[in-house]
């Protein structure tokens, strides 16, 4: 049985991970699902100085402090920059790694760097879509129960995440098992980034004909994808 630590993205929290995490523990799997520094329920944490760095290092201590090893590391959407800096930083603990349509920029890369349409409106020290545009565009590919479940939970996310300049000081430099999960139908961050990572890393490339939120529109493929490998 495995360990699987799952990184959430932009305007999410740990609970967008709950259908796959359910499956996989009711496998035998040990699963953690949390919800990142100043997210869901954690938002009224937020403070200046939040971003996909910090996150890094928050799910690097956690990887730490629950002495997990040989942990399957697993990110989606902005959660995949975190996963890279919680990897360099816990290398030792990381059996592979994977990317579930995922951005994995490079040193000094910012998210508005790779995308370039957004509708999010920034308001102090977090940023988010309006609740209109989550239902009509980010979250329009989710059946009505699901969106309406998801559109209940969505909150804006700290805005650092998406404007500081990602750190990352030797990630890139090391191999790692790798596996890419393409989403055949969300247009951001795209098949060429995610290409990118797979080919840097010379990584497994697998694709779902789904949006950019297979852990609620296709748990069941997921969790095949994640268990396979």
């Amino acid at each position: 049985m495995a360990t699987f630590v799952l990184v959430h993205g932009s305007y999410q929290g740990g609970w967008i991970w709950q259908r796959v995490a359910k499956r996989l523990r009711a496998a035998g799997h040990e699963v953690y699902n949390p919800s990142l520094d100043g997210c869901a329920e954690r938002r009224q944490q937020v403070r200046p100085g939040i971003d996909a760095t910090s996150q890094g290092e928050e799910i690097a201590d956690l990887l730490f402090f629950e002495d997990l090893h040989d942990v399957v590391l697993v990110g989606t959407s902005s959660g995949g920059m975190v996963t890279c800096r919680a990897a360099e930083l816990t290398r030792d603990r990381i059996a592979r790694l994977v990317f579930v349509d995922a951005l994995a920029l490079f040193n000094g890369e910012r998210i508005r760097d790779i995308v370039t349409r957004s509708s999010s409106v920034a308001s102090g020290l977090t940023a988010g879509p309006s609740r209109e545009d989550a239902e009509q565009r980010l979250f329009a590919d989710l059946e009505p129960t699901t969106r309406a479940w998801v559109l209940d939970r969505y909150t804006p996310h700290p805005v650092g995440v998406s404007e500081t300049p990602v750190k990352l000081d030797n990630f890139w430099s090391q191999r790692w098992p790798t596996t890419v999960i393409w989403c055949r139908r969300a247009p951001n961050p795209g098949e060429a980034h995610q290409r990118r990572t797979a080919e840097r890393l010379d990584g497994k490339w697998l694709e779902l004909d789904t949006g950019h939120y297979p852990m609620l529109s296709m748990p069941n493929e997921l969790t095949a994808l994640l268990t396979t490998g």
